[in-house]
């Protein structure tokens, strides 16, 4: 038996990198797979690679910084499997970079409205939905800077700390109705969009911040998520997971 039979999961920013890694292994382990992302053609190619390989999932486009995007995300998902056992909160977007003075307010909101209030919303919409099948598991996706600080990006420091304390809280608050809430953070990952945005020599930097000596990968990330959303977890909850080559070690 696989360890997620049976089960029905939410993944948000699924169209590629971690979100697609996690939506994928998950697939693999037998749950049943809702990719969610803004980007409906890269959605729906990750649909098509879990179909090829005997795996159950749809594609269902959602803004997570809205709330009637996530609520009808829920229930769409509801409507097409019947339940919901797990919810990954992994969209989210790293914003410009500048020092918090210099940092205009257009993108601060953008950056918190996705990052921060979409957790948010994510969960309030995802909880009602796994009260009503017993209980279930939630992952948001935090990050090593939801630990420690960088001068360029305030917002998205700001946001990921914010995750990290929504988490805890959410997680005491249904602790005792068999919902299960912890976080994850992830050191540099090397994703597409991490390698298109990054110069050699800002990569050679970021490798040089993890005492382990290289980027992390998508699918180490989507392991730590795997486990915590399975029952192998099952005494798991309120906590913050890095998963960062050691850089928070430091």
């Amino acid at each position: 038996m696989k360890s997620l039979d049976h089960k029905v999961a939410i993944v948000t920013g699924a169209s590629s990198g971690i979100g697609e890694a996690i939506a994928i292994t998950f697939a693999a382990e037998g749950a049943k797979v809702v990719v969610s992302d803004i980007n409906e053609e890269g959605g729906n190619k990750v649909v098509e690679k879990i179909k090829s390989n005997g795996g159950e999932a749809v594609f269902i486009k959602a803004d997570t910084s809205k709330p009637e995007d996530n609520e009808r995300l829920v229930a769409e998902t509801v409507k097409q499997f019947g339940k919901l056992d797990i919810a990954v909160n992994n969209a989210g977007i790293g914003g410009p970079a500048a020092i918090a003075a210099e940092y205009k307010i257009e993108d601060w909101d953008k950056v918190i409205a996705i990052n921060l209030s979409g957790v948010f919303y994510g969960l309030h919409y995802q909880i009602p939905a796994l009260l009503a099948n017993g209980g279930g598991s939630i992952i948001n996706m935090a990050s090593v800077l939801g630990q420690v600080g960088t001068p360029l990006s305030p917002a998205y420091v700001a946001a990921k700390h914010g995750v990290v304390g929504l988490t805890k809280s959410a997680a005491l608050g249904y602790a005792d109705q068999k919902i299960r809430i912890n976080s994850v953070g992830p050191g540099y990952i090397r994703t597409p969009l991490l390698e298109k945005n990054t110069s050699e020599e800002q990569m050679e930097a970021l490798i040089k911040q993890h005492p382990i000596g290289r980027l992390g990968e998508s699918q180490e990330i989507a392991e730590l998520v795997l486990w915590l959303a399975s029952d192998k977890a099952s005494f798991v909850t309120g906590t913050y997971y890095a998963a960062d080559g050691g850089l928070l070690a430091q």
